[in-house]
C-alpha cells in the first residue's frame, strides 16, 4: 500500500480533530439533556472510532520513516507503508503504540456505556475499567510524546510540535482525572465526582482538539525544515567547488601569467 505522506497526515490530523469534537460535544450537559442519553453515547461511541482510527494512521506514520522528514515534493509522493515495525528505542513511535490500544479501550468503554439497565458492578467493570486502562494508555503515550520533543524540563513554547505535545498530555491528564471521578460508588450507585468527571473529559477533549489542529503547521514547518536540511549539503558543495575552482588562479605566481 502506497500513500502521500502529506495526505496521510491530514487526513490524520482530521480524524483526530473529529473525534476529540465528538466528545467535547457529548461532554455538555445542554447538549446531553437536548438530544438524550442514547444519542449522547453514540456521539461518545462514533468519537472513539474517530480516535482509534486517527491512531492507527500514527502508528503506522511513526513506524514508516520514508512518511516523515519529507520536503514539499516528497510530501506528494507515494510512499510504501510499513504495517507494523519494532521501533522500541524511536519514542515517536513508542507514543503511538502505546495510544493505539488505549483508543480501543475508549471503544470497549463507550460501546459498554450504551447499554440500559446495567448494573452498578457491571458498569464499573464493562464501562470504568476500560476507561481507566485506555486513560492509562493516553498519561503514557503523553510523556513519550513530550520525551519525542525534548524532555520535561525543556521550554520551547515557539515549538509546535512541543505545545502540541504539551496539550495531548493535559488532556491526557485530565481524562485520568475524568475517568477516576467517573467510578460508580456500590453503595450509593453514582460517580465519586460528577463534575470532574464531566469537566476531566470536556476540557480534556478540548486540549486533544487543539493539538490535532496544530498537527497542519506542525507539518508544513517540518516540510520546510526538511527543505531546508537538503538545500545545505549543496550550498556547501557549491561554495567548496567554486573555492577549489578560484585557489589556481589565487595561488598562480604572477610570472606564469
Amino acid at each position: 500500500m502506497r500513500v502521500r505522506p502529506g495526505r496521510l497526515n491530514a487526513v490524520m490530523a482530521g480524524l483526530f480533530i473529529l473525534g476529540s469534537a465528538c466528545f467535547a460535544l457529548g461532554s455538555v450537559p445542554a447538549f446531553a439533556d437536548a438530544v438524550g442519553g442514547v444519542v449522547d453515547g453514540v456521539t461518545f461511541f462514533v468519537g472513539s472510532l474517530f480516535f482509534t482510527a486517527a491512531s492507527f494512521l500514527q502508528l503506522v506514520q511513526a513506524q514508516t520513516p520514508a512518511l516523515t522528514g519529507v520536503g514539499a515534493q516528497g510530501q506528494n509522493r507515494r510512499t510504501p507503508v510499513q504495517l507494523w515495525r519494532w521501533l522500541p528505542h524511536d519514542r515517536s513511535w513508542s507514543a503511538a503504540v502505546t495510544q493505539f490500544p488505549g483508543t480501543l479501550f475508549f471503544n470497549a468503554s463507550t460501546l459498554a456505556a450504551l447499554a440500559h439497565n446495567a448494573s452498578v458492578r457491571e458498569e464499573d467493570r464493562h464501562v470504568w475499567r476500560p476507561d481507566i486502562y485506555g486513560s492509562t494508555l493516553f498519561l503514557i503515550a503523553g510523556v513519550f510524546g513530550i520525551l519525542a520533543v525534548g524532555t520535561f524540563r525543556s521550554w520551547r513554547p515557539r515549538s509546535v510540535a512541543w505545545r502540541s505535545a504539551w496539550l495531548n498530555m493535559i488532556g491526557s491528564l485530565l481524562f485520568m482525572a475524568s475517568a477516576l471521578a467517573g467510578f460508580v460508588l456500590p453503595r450509593t450507585g453514582e460517580v465519586i465526582n460528577l463534575r470532574v468527571d464531566v469537566a476531566g473529559t470536556l476540557f480534556g477533549a478540548l486540549c486533544f482538539l487543539i493539538g490535532a489542529v496544530l498537527m497542519f503547521p506542525a507539518w508544513r514547518r517540518a516540510v520546510h525544515d526538511a527543505d531546508t536540511a537538503a538545500a545545505q549539503p549543496h550550498r556547501m558543495t557549491a561554495r567548496s567547488g567554486q573555492s577549489e575552482h578560484r585557489s589556481p588562479s589565487i595561488n598562480k605566481p604572477e610570472g606564469d601569467a
